[in-house]
């Protein structure tokens, strides 16, 4: 990036500004957030960057999955968002590959130990189910352990605040591509019991998920069919204690095609995931004591059955099983008015198990990968500084013993300090890690066990300003990675790379153009370099870029409100950008591409309320995945009702 631009995103960021405020009065850049140190605390106590996505943004957003959702975040792309639904969501985060941000619903960790990169798949949570969400962004393993390399996204479910016995919401909408989605919450508080019972569906007829380079092949559309229901209850034993518990069901089934630029009218895949545990909590005004519990079950299958014996394997039936568990233990105790500690100490289990059917014109052919389990303990402990004058920091580490790998250490430091109460810099150094998946170490033919851990350091620095009608925040980071997990496409086998470097501007803004009109945009700046292993040869090379990761992602809204009417137009920009190109084939560049979209609502009383939504107005063809399409112009209707 030029001097040039440094300078003027260090200007823009630098305006004399106060607190901007929202339509309900919070302050944009200044939330009460729990994610940075697993407490609650205003953004402007800890030098973590933190991106919150209110109820009142995902209630503005009923056309759009959680996944698109967040790939208008800044910092964010998700390759798989803008594609057929139920394709693998990938997660990049400042240009970490995937696998390198870590998932959380409620604080604890989500991870499917049979994905390749242990990820967990955005495809099953519902919108619906969600009542805010926090990005953090930069290194948090010494907080939150394993793949937590470029940061974590925390979904959270809890309801809270509530005070009436029996509430009810529900959304009904329809749109083009026969999409319909429809979702029932209830959720009250009885006294000591606060509950909630959610159920949301969505069933879309989709579009053909290869692309049909020639447009006369006659591709079928892949649909999609899905459901997410959880149930929660929380129960107040005293003033200080409470216990709670939670369970999640999640399933979907989607249409597939056999890769790319190639159909396939006989190909399924389908997933279900069951998530349950409990916990506690006893709080004082000078300590806490959280335990929480959490079991996870995945099933996934991939089945084709297929009338046309040109495709090779023509019967297929791959079935993947994976558990989790996943326990802690962790207080955050007061030591003096400027002093506070967290402690904690958490255990993590996996393992998974595969077997593949198939009969293709050489005869049936099985194979199995028998059960496999890791486990890690940790031990972790941060020490939060604020003396109420502006500054604040906190320095942790984290010891973590991995029943492979043996044991290692992260740390981070945290430091800001606000000059005024309209500025605050703010800055981190922190080291993460990402333990290869079981996948990745003992697949029969791409596994290699002597994989090691992959490991991290990163650097950022950032200002944050607010003011009555305008906000922003700038931030520059550098991560540097050694022992990186990735494929090779000529051996097909996995390996670690020499290193990786990224370096990294973000830059978001919301401004109040008059009382009525407000403008959101986001800018993420990425220079990679890699020195891996060629994908064309056996010789080892240098790349300047990340696969599928864009050098500039920019996001936009323009937001409209008057009395019960809101309308949003809203844009996404992303630069061209490389994916793969095939078997000891280069690289390929994918064009840049813009795309719009809008929004619009009016609320006829606090109860009742009608909403549009429309994605890729323009009808834009364009494209996240190579040999793949993207979503075409697609638009919903529908209704929600509050009781």
């Amino acid at each position: 990036m030029s001097k040039k631009t440094m300078l003027l995103l260090t200007l823009l960021a630098g305006s004399e500004l106060l607190a901007q405020k929202d339509s309900s009065g919070t302050r944009v850049l200044d939330e009460v957030v729990v994610t940075a140190n697993k407490q609650e605390q205003k953004q402007s106590t800890t030098g973590k960057v933190i991106s919150v996505i209110s109820r009142e943004q995902l209630e503005r957003s009923g056309g759009k999955t959680v996944a698109q959702i967040l790939n208008e975040t800044t910092g964010i792309t998700i390759n798989g968002a803008y594609n057929n639904a139920g394709t693998n969501q990938s997660v990049f985060m400042r240009g970490a590959a995937t696998g390198r941000t870590l998932i959380l619903m409620d604080g604890i960790p989500l991870s499917d130990p049979s994905m390749i990169n242990n990820e967990f798949d955005l495809n099953l949570f519902s919108i619906n189910n969600v009542e805010r969400i926090e990005v953090c962004r930069g290194a948090q393993s010494t907080i939150y352990g394993s793949d937590a390399i470029a940061g974590v996204i925390n979904i959270i479910t809890v309801k809270e605040g509530l005070n009436k016995p029996v509430n009810a919401n529900a959304t009904l909408s329809a749109g083009n591509l026969n999409t319909f989605k429809g979702n029932l919450q209830v959720f009250g508080k009885l006294n000591r019991l606060s509950y909630s019972l959610r159920t949301a569906r969505m069933k879309t007829d989709g579009f053909s998920t290869a692309q049909d380079t020639s447009g006369n092949k006659g591709f079928d559309k892949d649909g999609y069919d899905g459901s997410s229901s959880s149930a929660s209850a929380q129960y107040k034993i005293s003033d200080r204690f409470f216990v709670k518990g939670f369970a999640m069901y999640s399933a979907n089934r989607a249409g597939i095609d056999e890769g790319v630029f190639k159909d396939d009218r006989y190909y399924n895949t389908s997933n279900n995931v069951l998530n349950t545990g409990a916990g506690f909590q006893y709080k004082t005004s000078t300590f806490s004591l959280n335990a929480n519990y959490q079991f996870s079950q995945t099933n996934r299958a991939y089945e084709r059955d297929s009338t046309d014996k040109k495709v090779f394997s023509y019967f297929v039936r791959n079935n993947y099983f994976a558990k989790t568990q996943f326990a802690e233990l962790y207080a955050n105790i007061t030591l003096s008015s400027t002093l506070s500690l967290l402690q904690g100490v958490e255990y993590r289990y996996g393992s998974m198990n595969n077997d593949y059917r198939s009969v293709s014109p050489f005869g049936p052919y099985n194979s199995s990968f028998n059960d496999t389990s890791f486990s890690q303990t940790s031990v972790y402990s941060s020490l939060l500084f604020n003396n109420k004058q502006g500054f604040a920091s906190d320095l942790g580490i984290r010891y973590n013993h991995h029943s492979k790998y043996g044991t290692n250490y992260t740390f981070s430091f945290n430091p800001s300090f606000s000059i005024s109460e309209s500025t605050r810099f703010f800055g981190s150094i922190a080291t993460g890690f990402k333990a290869p998946s079981i996948y990745q170490l003992f697949d029969q033919y791409s596994g290699q066990p002597n994989l090691k851990a992959e490991k991290s350091t990163s650097v950022e620095l950032g200002v944050a300003n607010t003011g009555s009608q305008f906000s922003s925040r700038l931030v520059v980071f550098y991560r540097n990675i050694n022992d990186g997990i990735d494929y090779d496409y000529v051996r097909y086998q996995y390996f670690n790379f020499v290193k990786q470097n990224v370096l990294g501007v973000e830059y978001e803004t919301n401004t109040r153009i008059t009382n009525r009109i407000n403008l959101k945009a986001n800018f993420s700046f990425l220079s990679i370099s890699d020195s891996t292993q060629s994908r064309q040869s056996f010789k080892d090379t240098g790349y300047s870029y990340g696969l599928r990761r864009p050098g500039i992602n920019i996001n936009a809204s323009l937001n409209y409100q008057h009395n019960n009417l809101f309308i949003s137009i809203s844009s996404k920009y992303l630069s061209s950008r490389y994916d793969i190109g095939g078997y000891k084939t280069g690289d390929v560049l994918l064009p840049a591409y813009a795309i719009l979209n809008a929004y619009g609502e009016y609320s006829f009383n606090k109860r009742y309320k009608l909403f549009i939504d429309a994605q890729n107005i323009t009808g834009r063809q364009f494209y996240d995945l190579r040999g793949f399409n993207s979503i075409p112009f697609i638009i919903s209707s529908g209704i929600s009702i509050k009781l």
